[in-house]
């Protein structure tokens, strides 16, 4: 007669204690860095579209003061998102109105996701 000596085919209940707390470990780990990733994706977006505010203005005016009859005319900071090759700025982006005088520059103010911010230098142009 055989006897059964009670092997089993399985984790023992340590094994998966410890795999637990690696887990939990790594987590913690993890998700602050993702976190501040993703802060930093959304700030690194908004510069980079400020930029491209900032050259489409300078490219307008360029234009405008070459030939009246291209380009737009700007006047306000908000004016300057028709500029971009898209024709908007993107969902979620908003510019902060502010007068720019024809022929001067202003301070513009671009807010993005989660509200970052970053400035562009607005040209005004009739």
């Amino acid at each position: 007669m055989e006897v059964d000596t009670g092997s089993s085919a399985g984790f023992t209940l340590i094994e998966l204690i410890i795999t637990i707390i690696l887990i939990g470990v790594l987590a913690a780990i993890a998700i602050p860095h993702y976190i501040n990733l993703t802060t930093q994706a959304q700030q690194t977006s908004t510069n980079n579209l400020a930029a491209a505010l900032a050259a489409s203005s300078a490219e307008n005016f360029a234009k405008r003061t070459a030939n009246s009859s291209q380009g737009a005319a700007v006047s306000d900071c908000t004016t300057t998102a028709s500029l971009l090759p898209a024709g908007s700025l993107p969902t979620g982006y908003t510019i902060t109105s502010a007068a720019i005088t024809a022929g001067s520059a202003a301070t513009c103010t671009l807010t993005g996701p989660s509200s970052v911010t970053a400035t562009f230098r607005g040209l005004g142009i009739n």
